[in-house]
């Protein structure tokens, strides 16, 4: 799924195996994620919730100060469902702590391990042979 602040922008859903980066939209305030290999950035990739994925390097957040989430997987999810005009797309770390999509550093790369509920799936040994990826 995509927030609501990415409708009006052109989206296709995730894949196992694609290479994301965090970045913000033209024309929006908006951050979420694009196809890695996508330069003008105007495509958003949206997540379903339960989507499992593994980051270059230690998720960081910019919201306040730059601070890092000390880990390198993240699944993603939805919160705030309750409020229409609230940022919805988050990433839930494995020690519970959770960090809105908006609020991501820009320029994070990660890989789409697992689609939720029977999807197919890769390795975290596979996702890091391929680093050379990261590398733009």
């Amino acid at each position: 799924m995509c927030d609501y602040s990415l409708e009006l922008m052109a989206s296709r859903p995730a894949k196992v195996g694609d290479k994301l980066v965090s970045t913000r939209f033209p024309d929006t305030i908006t951050r979420g994620f694009a196809a890695a290999d996508d330069k003008e950035r105007n495509v958003a990739v949206c997540l379903l919730p339960g989507t499992e994925l593994a980051f270059a390097e230690e998720v960081t957040s910019t919201f306040g100060r730059r601070r890092s989430a000390g880990h390198k997987v993240a699944r993603f999810r939805q919160i705030n469902q309750g409020l229409r005009s609230a940022y919805h797309d988050a990433l839930e770390f494995p020690d519970g702590q959770i960090m809105l999509l908006t609020d991501l550093s820009e320029g994070q790369y990660a890989t789409v391990l697992q689609l939720p509920a029977g999807e197919p799936r890769i390795s975290m040994e596979d996702a890091q042979r391929e680093e050379s990826w990261a590398v733009l």
